[in-house]
């Protein structure tokens, strides 16, 4: 019998337990390619793609950044105030002539007519009481295009009264309806005299206000004690305009916002005309300087809100009863001081700052900024 060959040189080389190990196979059978083959034979390639699979794999935490939701807007009892009819035009009809005596304070609002914008019949007013604030006319019967009608009891002349509002010298706008009041002097056929007066209609005027919001910028109509967005843009001429200007700050530093500048138009197209500047030169509330208005800012109580207050008004020339108002915001770090080209000015009697810092107010009767060039929108944020 011939001799036996060791198991060692037929079967693979099997490991203490009796598994199979490459690594012992693999310096079994040596390459004669060099010490270079040998080393990579000593580290198989399967074992290596094992271990990198079965390594420890890092959860992904990186999630979409989640967009903070608006709170919505609680429901607001709000009804619109009627204007009370004024009482503003006494007459006196005399044997042959007619007396007319008319407020300055036409529409009892508050806001003075002038002279030029009233007539009786085509006749211009012939006097003025400044202590009273009376405009007087006083005609004969026959004049001003009056108008004689006669019945069986009375003889009746009947006068136009008619105001035709002027804009604000230098802008576009006007803060009053036109209106036409009639005016009668009855006459008994038996040459008794009296008198009677129509009280002044019009219909009412209705502004709407157009609020956009940019980026994290916001301009709302607010209620009279700004507690709520105003559910209604319809306003009545002298009434005052709440608007609310904000920036949202989220995650941001915190911010101090202003209002740049302020527009009017007729349409959208901020270019379009007529148009009227109100708020300008980086901040200078020019309208009660212009049109010796209400108009303000108000005292600020919140850096990342600024609150004004605009009378409401009408374009003398157009048929649209609507104005759209586009404005200019920009915000800084509210630990920057406000200055010549970042400010909130009010006009009264003087240049005043809703901040408190009134110098930065100085330069609003000329022209705001470094060498006269404007700032940058939004504050270059």
């Amino acid at each position: 019998m011939g001799p036996k060959s060791d198991p060692a040189s037929r079967s693979p080389a099997l490991s203490p337990l009796g598994l199979w190990n490459p690594l012992q196979l693999a310096s079994q059978f040596q390459s004669p390619l060099g010490p270079d083959s040998k080393s990579l034979a000593q580290v198989p390639f399967g074992l290596q793609e094992k271990q990198l699979l079965e390594g420890p794999v890092k959860p992904l935490d990186w999630r979409y950044p989640i967009v903070p939701e608006v709170q919505s807007e609680l429901a607001v009892d709000f009804q619109l105030r009627e204007p009370v009819t004024p009482s503003s035009v006494a007459v006196q009809c005399g044997e042959n002539r007619v007396l007319v005596e008319v407020q300055q304070d036409f529409f009892s609002n508050g806001q003075l007519i002038q002279p030029t914008g009233l007539s009786l019949g085509g006749c211009p007013v012939v006097g003025q009481d400044p202590g009273s604030r009376v405009l007087i006319f006083e005609y004969e019967l026959q004049d001003c295009n009056g108008v004689l009608m006669m019945n069986e009891d009375e003889l009746v002349y009947t006068f136009s009264l008619t105001y035709t509002p002027e804009a604000f010298a230098g802008t576009p706008i006007t803060r009053a309806n036109g209106a036409i009041v009639g005016v009668q002097c009855h006459y008994q056929r038996l040459q008794n005299v009296s008198s009677d007066a129509l009280r002044p209609t019009w219909v009412p005027y209705a502004s709407t206000e157009a609020g956009g919001e940019v980026l994290l910028f916001s301009l709302k109509i607010m209620m009279d004690d700004w507690s709520y967005q105003r559910p209604s843009y319809s306003y009545f001429l002298g009434g005052v305009i709440n608007i609310e200007a904000s920036v949202k700050q989220y995650n941001h530093v915190p911010l101090r916002v202003f209002v740049d500048s302020c527009v009017a138009t007729q349409v959208s197209d901020v270019r379009s005309l007529p148009r009227y500047s109100f708020i300008e030169n980086h901040g200078c509330f020019v309208d009660a300087k212009t049109t010796f208005s209400s108009s303000r800012f108000m005292p600020r109580t919140q850096v990342d809100k600024i609150q004004f207050q605009l009378e409401a008004f009408m374009f003398q020339e157009g048929n649209s009863p609507s104005i759209y108002i586009t404005c200019t915001l920009k915000a800084t770090i509210a630990s920057a001081p406000s200055d010549a080209e970042r400010k909130s000015c009010s006009f009264a009697d003087g240049w005043l700052a809703a901040d408190g810092n009134n110098q930065v107010c100085g330069c609003c009767d000329s022209t705001c900024g470094p060498d006269g060039e404007f700032a940058a929108p939004y504050g270059g944020w």
